[in-house]
């Protein structure tokens, strides 16, 4: 099983409740807030009901590295010596688990989530209110949200 990461782009204006509802689920009550989550149809089906508000795809070692600096604790930002406190093993091995979808920092208890993150640098290619396939930023990407991650970080 694979991790895959979700990221709210759009706004609660005029937002549906069947959808507000899902996306606290998702905890994504904000803009550029990202949560990351195991692969599983529970998920992955309540991701594609709020398609048209968030874009998502595979986490790789790559976009968990450039945001793993984002993840809080109540001490302060994740680091060797918090990983070593409250999960017991190192930094890399955390990283290697959440990739795989063996930890689920969703259910984790000491961390601040969802992750914060800012804007993309040098903007999004596309408009926010379109799918991907008809030019916009929104909807599935794969591997690509990767390379988003690296430029909201």
């Amino acid at each position: 099983m694979s991790s895959i990461v979700v990221i709210r782009l759009r706004g609660s204006a005029s937002t549906p409740w069947e959808i507000q509802e899902t996306l606290e689920m998702l905890r994504l009550k904000r803009n550029y807030n990202a949560m990351i989550y195991p692969k599983d149809d529970n998920i992955v089906g309540m991701v594609r009901k709020v398609q048209s508000y968030v874009t998502w795809g595979e986490l790789n070692l790559e976009g968990i590295k450039a945001i793993i600096s984002k993840i809080r604790t109540a001490e302060g930002p994740l680091n060797e010596e918090i990983t070593k406190k409250y999960f017991g093993m190192s930094m890399e091995d955390l990283i290697s688990k959440i990739v795989q979808g063996q930890i689920r920092i969703n259910q984790s208890p000491m961390l601040k989530l969802p992750i914060r993150l800012h804007p993309p640098r040098k903007g999004f290619k596309g408009k926010i209110n379109s799918f991907l396939g008809a030019g916009g930023e929104l909807g599935y990407r794969a591997e690509k949200i990767n390379e988003l991650l690296k430029r909201m970080v």
